[in-house]
């Protein structure tokens, strides 16, 4: 079951007959933003609207107007971000793709959400588990829950915590600590799609003889439809209508 609803999930990475427009609050411990997304065929486009919360000052205002100006004059910029985000989706596909055998799943029973009954998955480390690549290396060590949606057999909800250290390159390049944690919630938003509508990542590591602490919550709102394959210029264009607030 775990295999056949991550392969729905892989193919639904892509959107390809809906594309959504949503608000995305960014939180960490040094700032706060909130952005207004456009879903495009050349790849999403964001209009910074909120800062800590607050209206963006006349300044910061006018930087993110020049931003928005120098992305509709130079289709390279878009390009490259599009890059970006296409290297971003592959690395979530390769960890879509190890976790039905990165862990040993048993069957908890069922809950009730929001969405309707959801069937209740636990999970522990795989000992067999060989990880292939980096991005599947952070799957090592952590146990949790998988929530699946009985009716429309999709992910609800994941959540994982690290039980142990995990080292790469004998330690001497990086190391996860015990106690990170990832929380990923996803919910339907109209248009028979699924969306995650909100991620948490807390998680302390070394990366060479650096220490760095991820903090961040993601939550993503006020899902609605766009026309569909627009262009990047025309998802700017639809950002500009959208209320600054």
């Amino acid at each position: 079951m775990v295999r056949t609803v991550l392969q729905r999930e892989d193919a639904a990475l892509h959107p390809t007959s809906c594309w959504m427009r949503y608000r995305l609050r960014k939180a960490s411990p040094r700032m706060t933003t909130t952005k207004w997304i456009v879903e495009t065929r050349d790849g999403d486009v964001a209009h910074l609207v909120a800062w800590n919360d607050q209206p963006l000052s006349p300044q910061r205002n006018e930087l993110e107007e020049e931003r928005l100006r120098s992305l509709v004059a130079d289709p390279g910029l878009q390009r490259h971000r599009e890059q970006r985000e296409a290297v971003d989706t592959e690395r979530l596909r390769k960890i879509i793709h190890a976790l039905p055998d990165a862990f040993v799943y048993r069957y908890a029973g069922v809950i009730d959400t929001t969405d309707g009954p959801a069937y209740r998955l636990t999970f522990q480390p795989n000992p067999s588990f060989d990880p292939f690549d980096l991005e599947t290396q952070v799957l090592k060590g952590m146990a949790g829950e998988l929530w699946i949606n009985a009716a429309a057999q999709r992910v609800v909800r994941l959540q994982c915590t690290r039980i142990r250290d995990v080292d790469y390159g004998l330690g001497l390049f990086a190391k996860l600590d015990q106690g990170g944690t990832l929380l990923i919630e996803q919910h339907p938003t109209g248009q028979q799609q699924w969306r995650i509508t909100r991620m948490v990542l807390q998680m302390n590591a070394r990366v060479l003889f650096r220490e760095i602490q991820l903090d961040t919550t993601l939550e993503m709102t006020e899902f609605a439809p766009v026309p569909p394959a627009m262009d990047y210029r025309a998802g700017i264009a639809l950002l500009r209508t959208l209320p600054d607030r």
